[in-house]
């Protein structure tokens, strides 16, 4: 896969198109944020309440890097708040390069014209059912993309090479909604997602719940037998484990970022001896032959997204609603009956658990000091109940809960994903919107 790199390193543009044009497939494949390392850092001042005109000079400012100490000292004096919607927390730009591509076009050392940001590309978000930007992981074909076609039809979809870049685009304002995996029915939770989502600012808006059909894929002409490998992302090697030895197929399986790009990866190398796990429309896009066709462990294989975005939406009572918290303790996991209890006591379901260690407080001394002899393993805990924010039973469920805590974050208050799906049915069908599209986010 080639790439085009900008004139200069400062150099943000040409970015991506702006949301007026209509979207198609081939012009989606020629956009694709990519995250590189830079050298030099500023943070991005907060959109709210400030003027056109501060935005239209922020816009000048991104596009030439020229920028004065003067400058920056003005932007605090105004109100600007550093980073993010006015959070921080480390997460500046300095490690997200926006690198333009074309897997066919494009020639070596060819040169696009220059693009400065203008204040289109950070307007407010459209309102749903118009041309909104939607950022997920991979490349046109993987299975993110199928779900942010289903969360907002007629989207423009805009492929990132990382999970956190997906983040940044909506941060920076590049993409209006960001579209992600965070678990599948087989191969269980995305944990680096759940560590995004503390890390980041972002809102969940929404979710959408997508069934994953995966088939095995190769160069046209290419035996079964001849295959000493087989590639994928490592959910897809996991929910196809079984069925790839009940196939016979002794050959090494390695983990790729995704399971498009490993199919692109296979037909841009003209690799003959490995196979892919993908879509039956990453084959389609890459030139591939299917193998064999559904060759998930289980028919019912499904990975739920959450649709993420800069502002929350308002929580309403009229329709299944879903909430998402985090939380944790100083004092470690003794509190997490407690916590559990107060959801018990309401009547308020549970749907998803999760534990991922606390990164700043990893390992605490029972007798917190260094000397101490035992030690425990500090978590965060991630909950899914059904209920609405809008119900006065989840608000006195997070008000006990918060007694207990020392840290306590609501990610998202949305409506569920009411939709039905078959085990049969496969990405292709991703025009089909889910329930909670169809919810104004």
């Amino acid at each position: 896969m080639r790439t085009l790199l900008p004139s200069s390193p400062h150099n943000l543009n040409p970015m991506l198109r702006s949301s007026q044009t209509p979207p198609t497939v081939a012009a989606s494949r020629r956009r694709f944020i990519h995250c590189g390392k830079r050298s030099d850092s500023f943070t991005f001042p907060n959109a709210n309440g400030s003027s056109r005109s501060d935005w239209q000079s922020s816009c000048a400012i991104l596009s030439s890097k020229v920028v004065s100490q003067e400058r920056s000292e003005s932007l605090v004096s105004n109100g600007f708040p550093s980073g993010v919607n006015g959070h921080n927390g480390g997460h500046e730009i300095a490690g997200l390069n926006l690198v333009p591509f074309d897997s066919k076009s494009l020639v070596p050392n060819q040169q696009q014209s220059i693009k400065p940001l203008s204040i289109t590309d950070l307007s407010p978000a459209p309102m749903h059912g118009s041309n909104i930007r939607v950022a997920y992981q991979g490349v046109p074909g993987a299975y993110s993309e199928a779900a942010a076609g289903k969360a907002y039809p007629n989207c423009q979809a805009i492929p990132c090479d990382q999970f956190e870049v997906a983040f940044q685009a909506v941060e920076l304002w590049i993409a209006d909604r960001a579209v992600l995996p965070v678990e599948n029915s087989l191969g269980g939770s995305i944990h680096r997602n759940y560590d995004l989502l503390l890390r980041h600012r972002l809102h969940i808006v929404g979710e959408v719940q997508l069934a994953v059909h995966h088939c095995l894929m190769a160069l046209p002409g290419v035996r079964k037998e001849f295959l000493t490998r087989v590639i994928s992302h490592p959910q897809g090697l996991a929910q196809c484990e079984h069925t790839l030895t009940k196939l016979g197929l002794n050959v090494a399986r390695e983990a790729v970022d995704d399971t498009a790009g490993a199919a692109e990866f296979i037909a841009t190398n003209n690799i003959r001896d490995t196979a892919a796990i993908a879509s039956a429309r990453a084959a389609e896009i890459y030139g591939l032959e299917i193998l064999e066709d559904g060759i998930q462990d289980d028919a019912s294989n499904v990975t739920r997204f959450v649709m993420l975005a800069r502002e929350p939406i308002i929580p309403r009572t009229d329709r299944p609603f879903k909430t998402s918290i985090v939380f944790a303790h100083e004092k470690g996991t003794c509190v997490l009956f407690k916590v559990l209890s107060a959801f018990a006591f309401r009547n308020i379901s549970l749907t998803k658990i999760e534990s991922r260690p606390n990164h700043n407080v990893p390992i605490r001394l029972v007798d917190e000091a260094n000397v101490g002899t035992a030690k425990h393993f500090e978590y965060m805990f991630y909950i899914d109940f059904e209920a609405s924010m809008a119900e006065a039973r989840a608000q006195n469920a997070l008000a006990e809960v918060q007694e207990f805590t020392s840290f306590l974050r609501v990610l998202g208050s949305y409506p569920m994903d009411m939709t039905s799906w078959s085990p049969s049915s496969s990405t292709n069908s991703s025009s089909s919107s889910s329930s909670s599209s169809t919810f104004s986010l």
